[in-house]
């Protein structure tokens, strides 16, 4: 996967990374076009941004989990990130979803933004049960083998009155007429309440911009200012990789 790196300082890097993963057919640089990056920069946030080339190819021949974690993740922790976030858009927040899931505890947080969060009818099953909370799994093996058979599941983790410490805090933000709004409820009601954040219209990049900044308000973020000492900062990687269009 090929990525583009964002610094929040000029000349050094800062030891948290905000790995952004776009959705379908989707550039990685329209996060920059539509204002993700200043809006990280606006608010004196001592966060790198790595924009990701997460061609939608990557789903369609199931080597996403693969490539995120050899390409991205492990090559960012190695140079010296301490804590790094998933930020995802559509199939961008159902991958840091499901790279969660299988790799636990790579990420230190993942925001998730109009997700994918797999079928309708799975979605039904889960509502009519009374939600995520009240939801049972079917016992035995499963009718196929589609990751979201495992993912809501997992998902269900949140919906406990005491999560797991090593499940990284997960914030979700969604047009109140996305297409995939249904669903997106359904996880909404396991989360706490201050880390969903809805707004009316539906799925598009208005929306997203602006649930990207009033996530960003709230999200625990280390502040510029607390990070001007230069024996907190590393060198800058001094390459950066040109990301390509995604292809149809």
């Amino acid at each position: 996967m090929k990525t583009h790196l964002k610094p929040a300082f000029d000349d050094s890097r800062s030891d948290t990374l905000l790995v952004f993963l776009p959705g379908a057919f989707l550039k990685p640089e329209e996060f920059e076009r539509e204002g993700f990056i200043s809006a990280v920069r606006e608010r004196d946030l001592a966060a790198d941004a790595l924009l990701v080339d997460a061609d939608v190819s990557y789903y369609y021949d199931q080597s996403f989990i693969e490539r995120l974690h050899d390409d991205v993740l492990q090559p960012q922790r190695a140079l010296g990130y301490k804590t790094v976030w998933l930020v995802g858009i559509s199939i961008g927040g159902f991958g840091a979803l499901i790279h969660e899931l299988a790799r636990p505890g790579t990420v230190d947080g993942i925001v998730t933004l109009a997700p994918y969060l797999g079928r309708r009818p799975l979605g039904a099953e889960i509502h009519k049960a009374g939600g995520l909370r009240a939801w049972k799994a079917p016992e035995g093996p499963p009718p196929d083998e589609e990751v979201d058979r495992k993912l809501w599941p997992w998902l269900q983790q949140y919906a406990t009155d005491k999560p797991a410490k090593e499940l990284p805090p997960l914030y979700l933000g969604f047009g109140l007429a996305d297409r995939f709004a249904a669903n997106h409820r359904l996880l909404a009601d396991a989360l706490p309440a201050d880390q969903v954040f809805t707004t009316e219209g539906g799925h598009d990049w208005p929306q997203w911009s602006q649930l990207w900044r009033r996530m960003l308000d709230v999200l625990p973020l280390p502040s510029l200012a607390g990070r001007k000492s230069a024996a907190s900062r590393t060198a800058a990687p001094t390459f950066q990789a040109t990301p390509a269009a995604i292809a149809a």
